[in-house]
């Protein structure tokens, strides 16, 4: 059945770009809608901005992957454009960035690259749109250079919403949800490969590390699968990207992940630290077996900030945040916005 849907969205491509296009149409007087390439880290890298209104809170997504750029999933995000201004960027080495520089126009690519390159950008957003601090929300891969820029520049932000959390894992917790997922899914290639590939992370080969999550997707259950019904559909849809920029998407998914894969897979939290001086908020599908959800509630109980709240997505697995954009938005507005009003006030009365 799935893949008729998207021999079907291939078919009528042409009409959902249109219908997308209509959808994310923005009239209101004081709205913003923009897209275009912003000097960052000196290079040009694409940056979209929307919003009924601009003085509304700037949320800033940083997209998972590594390289997998969220502007496609922009229609998804059409009723959260009322409450905030929601800015997609395209990072170092991914998406129409990728497109713009090439494989040449980067030199290294790492976490803490990209958290410069993301300070740079929220520090570009406060002043253009005249905002105090912007929201940051790190998902999947994007989580950790959220927590990096968390940590680093928390002055810039209202707050640090995590989803499809990256944890830390001492306990090898991961590697034992991940094989009871591929075995309950009846995916005995899948297991085997995870036994190959055993539990030390800093073993694993990329070929591997590919196969294990293309395995993963396919073993999520009773949730929408992040792949066929998110990804592909979205990208195919998206008004915003030719057949060429989906090309480049993978180019530049391939490239990142060879720059970045050593970093992931052995990334340090401890160097991170798990004292932040701002709120931090993690909203995770209460189904994810990509970033699971046990995981990433046992790295927000060692967290020490000033505030801090932890809400499952329901019947969500990864990309929680776009499969289930409506509850998601729910908790952005009775979660996160009361304290973003009560930070402006107590500046205010200052």
């Amino acid at each position: 059945m799935k893949k008729t849907n998207l021999l079907m969205d291939l078919i009528l491509r042409k009409r959902n770009q249109r219908q997308n296009a209509e959808l994310l149409q923005i009239q209101s007087p004081n709205s913003i809608v923009e897209s275009r390439y912003v000097k960052i880290g000196g290079i040009d890298q694409w940056v979209t901005i929307r919003g009924e209104d601009r003085n509304n809170p700037v949320l800033l997504v940083i997209h998972g992957g590594p390289a997998s750029t969220y502007s496609i999933f922009s229609p998804l995000l059409r009723s959260w454009e009322k409450y905030f201004t929601i800015v997609q960027w395209d990072q170092r080495g991914a998406g129409k960035t990728f497109t713009r520089n090439g494989e040449d126009g980067y030199g290294t690519i790492s976490f803490d690259i990209l958290t410069q390159d993301g300070i740079e950008l929220a520090e570009y957003l406060i002043n253009k749109l005249h905002q105090p601090q912007v929201i940051l929300l790190g998902s999947s891969v994007g989580s950790l250079t959220g927590i990096m820029m968390a940590k680093q520049r928390p002055d810039l932000f209202y707050a640090y919403v995590g989803t499809d959390q990256n944890a830390p894992d001492s306990g090898n917790l991961a590697y034992r949800l991940t094989l009871d997922a591929l075995r309950a899914a009846g995916h005995s290639k899948g297991a085997q490969l995870v036994e190959k590939m055993g539990p030390d992370r800093s073993k694993w080969n990329r070929k591997d590390f590919d196969k294990r999550n293309q395995y993963l997707v396919k073993a999520s259950q009773d949730v929408p699968n992040m792949v066929m019904d998110l990804i592909l559909p979205c990208m195919l849809s998206s008004p915003e990207h030719r057949i060429s920029d989906i090309i480049d998407y993978f180019r530049g998914m391939s490239f990142s992940l060879h720059h970045l894969f050593d970093a992931l897979v052995t990334f340090d939290f401890s160097k991170v630290g798990f004292r932040f001086e701002l709120p931090v908020f993690i909203f995770h599908g209460d189904k994810d077996i990509v970033t699971p959800t046990a995981l990433a509630k046992s790295f927000f109980d060692g967290i020490e900030a000033p505030h801090k709240e932890f809400t499952l997505i329901r019947n969500a697995g990864h990309l929680a945040c776009f499969a289930r954009a409506e509850q998601f938005l729910e908790e952005l507005l009775n979660r996160v916005l009361p304290l973003i009003a009560d930070t402006n006030n107590k500046t205010q009365k200052r």
